[in-house]
């Protein structure tokens, strides 16, 4: 019955592949291949000493954990359904450490035996799953399969990976809550679930480990962003393109000397931005775009003395855009676009400053070209937000109002449901045109592992250390998946162009030993294009509620409010335009800056090919119908 199950799933695959250059999963197969892991890991589900002991096999193996290597790759060979390009035809025999894609090194605790200690499978395209047997590499430290097509979920069994150090199983078509494995594995410092479809709450557990950078982006979470955000050491977090609601945790200042670069796009985070986003001294990425915050600046973002990219575009801001931003000292990109803003004051105004790229299109600002009409303005600015009092509320359900729409995937991903950004790929997002878009980053290619070596010794405390040196220079790698997928969304109008930035370099968690794993290269953050902001609708006044502490004394003198809103400069309400402004042509907003691991893994293709723009006529002419009709036969 397997037999003709793999049969039937591989004459699928054969025909997906004469149908797309890609050999994309569709439903149906990704909903039978995780049908044969639930029936697997029932059967195997408990992984216990005499079941290593009692597998029969003739061959002989240098120690006894290459034979445990044996059985999890024998396994792992039958879970897979589909291998186009061979990676897995020379898994045969007793060396495991020939395997392709496999790496050994000396064992940490025994360095005189050789054990399984990394596995690299990037861009190999393999459909399958992971078997429970796979809890059997108890020296694995590296787990690389980015871009490939393995679905259903993570077993239990990855709780028995100890040494594991990096994780990457990004540009996936895994299924289910959020891992709760990953939480098991002690020394884990590089976590990447871009790309899948995981769902559900996102545990507080995950920002109490050690971990140096988290991508979660484009998934399927739900839940609002745990209150303990801020006692996660990493220096990156990307939680960009997901249902993410409620507020934005105050507890994010106490990251102050370790965040580097937080990404925040496209979810559905509300409220007041929370004046301890000011104590980030050391981040130099800030992007919160794409959502729904209100209110007006805190005053204290005067204190993102290294942030160069900052992005608070597609929101309900108000207020001032305030000089003290304007003016940090190594702010590049600043892009307000898409709020409600009245007034900038000195030097905020674009093409103001040859240094900084400023960006205030679609406000309430007078005397600006490309502004809301005055309708619009004030159904949001004649209901001001006290940031003191307003309070947060949380939500179990995205609001999807406001949510961007879906873009058409350009990876071997499911067809994202159309309300549903978390399923995006790194594709060029088709929104309108008139909203800014975040460029994407560019991936390095994934070059060969050299074999038993150790992976880099984390060193840099900004997340940003010396390359490694086998890092060619980042450019998008051809992959097999650069056709639109088999169900592609409906498109829509591809936005202006924008400008592509490098991303910077791999962020390394200081003051770790790693396990002696194999030098390999992991992929760069792909972020995802954003999409466009649908219609901004007059916001509902919030829900005015007292402060949880007792105010100060009306007799003490008032402290200073950091969403006190600065005397405005150039406030005049211009008379109604004749003729709404044009849409913006060019909206250069701020890279998002997503960096790559110390293990590099190219992303999916970026760009799908466009189609033909001319297609044949149809013909002028075409034969008149006969005038006579031969007689009927005598």
């Amino acid at each position: 019955m397997q037999a003709s199950g793999c049969s039937v799933i591989l004459s699928l695959l054969l025909v997906s592949s004469f149908s797309s250059f890609s050999f994309a999963l569709s439903d149906v197969e990704a909903s039978f291949i995780a049908r044969r892991q639930l029936l697997h890991l029932h059967e195997h589900d408990e992984l216990t000493e005499a079941y290593v002991e009692n597998y029969i096999t003739d061959l002989k193996f240098d120690n006894p954990r290459l034979k445990r290597a044996y059985i999890a790759f024998e396994a792992w060979k039958k879970a897979i359904y589909s291998d186009p390009s061979n990676i897995t035809s020379d898994w045969v025999g007793p060396d495991v450490c020939s395997y392709k894609g496999v790496f050994c090194a000396p064992a940490l605790d025994d360095p005189k035996i050789e054990v399984v200690a990394g596995i690299d499978l990037n861009h190999a395209d393999i459909a399958g799953y992971i078997p429970p047997e796979f809890g059997l590499l108890t020296d694995l430290a590296l787990f690389h399969i980015n871009s490939n097509r393995f679905c259903g979920v993570l077993p239990k069994s990855f709780c028995n990976l100890k040494l594991m150090h990096e994780l990457d199983i990004s540009n996936n078509r895994f299924v289910g809550p959020f891992p709760q494995s990953v939480l098991c594995l002690q020394d884990i410092k590089y976590l990447d679930l871009r790309f899948n479809d995981f769902e559900g709450e996102l545990p507080s557990e995950l920002f109490n480990k050690t971990l140096d950078a988290i991508f979660l982006n484009s998934n399927r979470f739900v839940s609002v962003i745990p209150e303990n955000l801020g006692n996660s050491p990493a220096s990156v977090i990307v939680l960009a393109n997901n249902h993410f609601n409620g507020c934005l945790p105050g507890s994010i200042g106490q990251m102050d000397k370790t965040l580097n670069e937080f990404v925040l796009v496209h979810n559905n985070l509300s409220g007041c931005l929370p004046s301890e986003i000011g104590k980030l001294s050391s981040v130099e990425v800030f992007d919160v775009s794409h959502n729904m915050f209100v209110g007006v600046l805190p005053k204290t973002l005067n204190g993102l003395r290294k942030v160069e990219e900052l992005s608070i575009a597609n929101n309900k801001l108000t207020g001032s855009v305030l000089h003290g931003i304007c003016s940090l000292p190594s702010l590049v990109n600043f892009t307000f676009s898409y709020n409600y803003f009245n007034g900038e004051e000195e030097g905020c105004v674009p093409r103001s400053r040859k240094e900084i790229e400023l960006n205030d299109e679609r406000n309430c600002i007078s005397d600006r070209p490309k502004q809301r009409d005055e309708s619009e303005c004030n159904a949001v600015i004649s209901k001001p937000v006290d940031c003191n009092k307003a309070q947060c509320s949380h939500s179990s359900t995205p609001s999807h109002s406001n949510n961007p729409p879906s873009h058409t995937p350009s990876e071997p991903k499911p067809t994202p449901s159309t309300s549903n950004p978390p399923t995006e790929t790194p594709s060029e997002p088709e929104s309108s045109p008139q909203t800014p878009e975040t460029p994407e980053t560019q991936a390095p290619p994934t070059p060969e592992m050299p074999k038993a070596q150790s992976p880099p010794t984390p060193e840099a405390p900004k997340a940003k250390p010396p390359p490694t040196p086998q890092t060619p220079k980042p450019e998008p790698p051809p992959t097999p998946k650069a056709e639109p997928p088999p169900k592609p969304q409906t498109p829509k109008p591809e936005p202006p162009p924008t400008p592509k930035s490098e991303p910077p370099p791999t962020p390394q968690t200081p003051k770790l030993e790693p396990p002696p794993t194999p030098r390999v290269e992991s992929p760069s953050t792909p972020m995802p294009e954003q999409p466009s902001t649908p219609e901004v609708e007059p916001p509902q006044a919030p829900k005015l509620q007292p402060p949880p502490t007792p105010e100060t004394p009306k007799l003490s003198p008032p402290e200073e409010d950091p969403h006190r809103e600065a005397p405005k400069g150039r406030l005049r309400t211009p008379p109604p335009p004749v003729q709404s402004p044009p849409p913006p042509t060019n909206s250069p907003p701020p890279p998002v800056h997503s960096p790559p691991p110390p293990v590099h893994s190219p992303p999916p293709p970026v760009h799908s090919p466009p189609p033909p723009i001319n297609s044949p006529p149809p013909p002028v002419h075409s034969p008149p119908p006969p005038v006579h009709s031969p007689p009927p036969p005598v």
